[in-house]
């Protein structure tokens, strides 16, 4: 299996954007597709957006869509996710995961590896 860390979350305001990281190593990263999910407390995860092997499809959940977008890079084993025009209700915890089908992207159990998460917190 792949393992994976993020970073680059942190404070910032409504209307401003941050750009997170997921590193892979272990094994073959462009074997597996990527998505990007968040856990706000005491709610569930939700899926954020997800890319294909090659970077070629990716798949945004309406309430970020126009927002955030996805993007890879095979050659530096990275997926990151661009995060523009945030609101508070953005705030969360974010994971990135690792699924070598990508049958349903948006179901959390379909993924084999995840990330430790990185806070992501915007103040009103």
């Amino acid at each position: 299996q792949v393992q994976l860390v993020e970073s680059g979350g942190g404070l910032v305001q409504a209307g401003g954007s941050l750009r997170l990281s997921c590193a892979a190593s272990g094994d073959t990263f462009s074997r597996y597709a990527m998505g990007w999910f968040r856990q706000a407390p005491g709610k569930e995860r939700e899926f954020v957006v997800g890319i294909s092997w090659t970077g070629g499809i990716t798949d945004v959940a309406d309430s970020v869509k126009g927002r955030f977008t996805i993007s890879r890079d095979n050659a530096k084993n990275t997926v990151y996710l661009q995060m523009n025009s945030l609101k508070p209700e953005d705030t969360a915890v974010y994971y990135c995961a690792a699924d070598n089908r990508w049958l349903r992207p948006r179901d959390p159990r379909e993924y084999d590896s995840w990330g430790q998460g990185t806070q992501v917190t915007v103040s009103s």
